[in-house]
């Protein structure tokens, strides 16, 4: 058992309660965080005066000789220790001597896993912001193929109104834009250094916790060093964001589902995307989508596991806390599979145009549209509701569209109907006469798709410039 303290202790502890303390199976995905931290840790206590220029040399380049050899595989990170932390440590002494013991010098584990936490939480944060990013381009791109794609819009999953495919999915575009959003709020409220807040009460040796923080591209040190170690809100707030983004692909995933069955038809999933039935041939299941609504709920878990936690813990670390990290590592792994999952589906997948507009027809999205040409024509709103509700009625009993209609038919039940009534009620007509910002026709989804690529084209510059 390899552990970084003992020195208060008369016997080992216990196998089944070291197994039982020990996070290596887990914390050991932060070995390049810890190096990253150590090594700007002893940067700082050599410029302070704490450590010599050659102990700082020893140290570091012990460091990154551990941080190659675990990448290229020659040292593996084994449950002989506790935790990443004294891995690192034990490896680091046993490579270059006493030098190694001053690692610790001015800090604790406390602090430490508070940093490397943060700086992990920070990558994956950069990692899911690319990939909602992707998932944006491929909506976008699919906006600006399908301005003329006709389709219902749906209220109460019943046929509503005529929209285009490009309307559909632009609301997508701003849920997943509002993902983004929340990332960013994230990342830049937790970008402050932990680093040097000790167990929890700071240190006597006089660290400059601000040239810590800034070689580790944090904004600053955290201004409380109980709240420092202690604080998992960030994470608690990744969780919420996490499961926002899975809400949103798992209603999306819900309408693919639907688009996929036989009675709808509106989509062809890629082979690569689907799979078949053990037993019955014909079948063609939608199982990528299904598995994005289902493991929605396995990050939702997380968000209310790691809030079960931290409800009833005093200040300032407890034990406790050490349940954050596979709460965390899973639902961020599972996020970031279901975004990559889910874009490459919505990019390989063909859309039945002529169904979809079909399907908006015989579902009469037009008939609030036959009834404004009523009006139109001097006949009064609630009369004219009624007489396009017999036109539906009609139509249902025949199994024909409004527009199957013929001219007589109409005038049969309003003689205000004239040959202009089909191109009244047609979908180009219902829905490019709705322009207002935020309406599916074509002038406004045009100014929208405009709008939504200057978004992608100043982030990535922004981003660019950073750089």
């Amino acid at each position: 058992m390899a552990q970084l303290w003992g020195g208060r202790f008369t016997k080992e502890t216990d196998q089944l309660v070291y197994n039982f303390n020990a996070s290596i199976s887990f914390d050991q995905r932060f070995y390049r965080q810890d190096i990253e931290g150590s090594i700007a840790h002893v940067d700082m206590l050599e410029r302070q005066g704490i450590l010599t220029g050659e102990e700082k040399t020893q140290i570091t380049e012990g460091l990154r000789g551990i941080l190659h050899d675990v990448e290229e595989g020659t040292l593996e990170i084994t449950d002989e220790y506790e935790d990443i932390h004294s891995f690192v440590e034990a490896n680091l002494i046993e490579r270059i001597g006493d030098a190694g013991k001053k690692l610790h010098t001015g800090r604790s584990r406390n602090d430490q896993v508070a940093l490397d936490m943060k700086l992990y939480t920070r990558d994956e944060i950069t990692e899911l912001d690319g990939l909602l990013r992707e998932l944006l381009e491929v909506l976008l791109k699919l906006m600006k193929e399908n301005l003329d794609t006709y389709m219902p819009g749906f209220t109460h999953l019943q046929k509503a109104q005529p929209v285009t495919l490009a309307h559909h999915l632009g609301a997508y575009f701003e849920m997943f834009k509002r993902d983004r959003s929340r990332m960013k709020d994230i990342y830049k409220r937790m970008n402050y250094c932990p680093l040097g807040a000790g167990a929890l009460a700071g240190t006597t040796y006089p660290l400059d916790r601000e040239y810590t923080a800034r070689l580790l591209g944090f904004d600053g040190p955290t201004l409380n060093s109980m709240d420092s170690v202690s604080d998992r809100d960030y994470l608690i707030e990744l969780l919420s964001a996490m499961s926002t983004v899975m809400m949103h692909l798992s209603r999306f995933s819900e309408e693919i589902i639907i688009w996929n069955s036989n009675e709808y038809q509106f989509i062809d999933l890629d082979d690569a995307y689907s799979t078949g039935s053990s037993i019955m041939p014909q079948k063609k299941n939608p199982d990528i989508a299904e598995l994005v609504r289902g493991k929605t709920g396995r990050v939702y878990g997380a968000l209310t596991s790691l809030l079960t936690t931290m409800k009833g813990l005093p200040l300032a670390y407890n034990k406790d806390m050490q349940e954050d990290k596979e709460l965390v590592f899973d639902a961020i792994d599972t996020t970031k599979g279901c975004l990559a999952l889910f874009t490459g589906m919505i990019q390989t997948m063909k859309f039945n145009r002529n169904r979809m507009e079909d399907s908006a027809k015989h579902g009469f999205t037009n008939a609030t549209d036959a009834a404004d040409y009523l009006v139109n024509h001097g006949v009064p709103f609630r009369d004219a509701h009624g007489i396009v509700g017999r036109l539906v009625l009609y139509c249902i009993e025949k199994n024909i569209a409004l527009d199957d209609m013929t001219l007589e038919e109409f005038k049969s039940v309003s003689p205000v109907f004239e040959g202009d009534i089909y191109d009244a009620i047609s979908m180009k007509t219902c829905v490019d006469a709705r322009n207002t910002v935020g309406a599916p026709g074509e002038s406004a989804m045009e100014n929208v798709i405009a709008l939504e690529e200057e978004y992608l084209r100043t982030e990535a510059a922004l981003k660019q410039n950073k750089r």
